[in-house]
């Protein structure tokens, strides 16, 4: 791991620490402010019996006229308590969903293609990507462009979607690594210009990160083939919540030829 990498782990885990501490001090601060309530409360009750005064039926009426009033006021106190733990509760479940993905626009004017693209990943080189994104806290979920010539016009003499969706889990199959990969939906839609572009969802489980869900889309364009595959981890244990996935959909559905100028 080198330092840039470290530092922003470590900015990360002193941010989830921070959020801990301001959930936990607005709990205790509210119950301990309920319980001084209480207290307070207790005391007047107790300092107000402690008079003598001789039971009559008055006195008596007036007992009878307390009773509901110090149960009300019971039930609001465990109200207040209720809330006060919910408040804590939805403080921790907001950091277990994890950081808000926000995109920025990207465009390759060299290979003419743009797409938005996670602002917080990372981009980095490898062999045969023209473009590849990863998280900076999981370098498996990634968001990549492979560029390649081809001698077709429209992806449509290569296939119809579902022709293209069996050929891309064909070849996931084929690796030694996949356990199992299954199409979830497939899709085509209009690009700048009137383009052709085939949009699919699958799943695969692999010896290697485990189960992942992939978005990828596909155009043909000036004699190119633009492929874009989004990868994220998608297991049973720790699924992709649903702001996440809207947001990896808004990405693929970013993907499109770069508008000419």
């Amino acid at each position: 791991m080198n330092l840039s990498s470290w530092l922003n782990n470590k900015g990360q885990t002193m941010s989830a620490f921070s959020s801990v501490l301001a959930c936990s001090i607005t709990y205790h601060n509210g119950f301990f402010k309920t319980l001084a309530t209480m207290k307070n409360r207790k005391q007047t009750l107790t300092v107000s019996s402690s008079f003598s005064i001789p039971f009559n039926n008055e006195l008596k009426k007036s007992m009878e006229e307390l009773v509901p009033i110090v149960s009300s006021r019971r039930a609001v106190n465990v109200s207040i308590l209720t809330v006060l733990l919910w408040d804590t509760l939805s403080c921790f479940i907001a950091m277990a969903n994890g950081e808000v993905l926000e995109v920025e626009r990207y465009t390759d004017s060299v290979e003419g293609f743009t797409l938005l693209r996670p602002s917080s990943w990372i981009k980095v080189d490898k062999a045969g990507a023209t473009a590849l994104f990863q998280d900076t806290n999981k370098g498996s979920n990634n968001v990549g462009v492979v560029v390649i010539p081809v001698k077709i016009t429209t992806l449509s003499q290569f296939g119809n979607p579902q022709f293209v969706a069996d050929k891309l889990i064909l070849a996931e199959k084929r690796k030694e690594s996949t356990k199992e990969a299954e199409v979830v939906a497939v899709s085509e839609r209009t690009g700048e210009g009137g383009l052709q572009v085939y949009e699919f969802e699958y799943k695969v489980d692999s010896t290697r990160g485990g189960m992942k869900r992939i978005f990828s889309a596909a155009f043909v364009a000036s004699g190119k083939l633009y492929l874009l595959n989004i990868t994220h981890a998608d297991g049973l244990e720790s699924p992709i919540e649903p702001d996440r996935r809207n947001t990896l959909e808004q990405i693929l559905h970013s993907f499109d030829v770069a508008p000419s100028t």
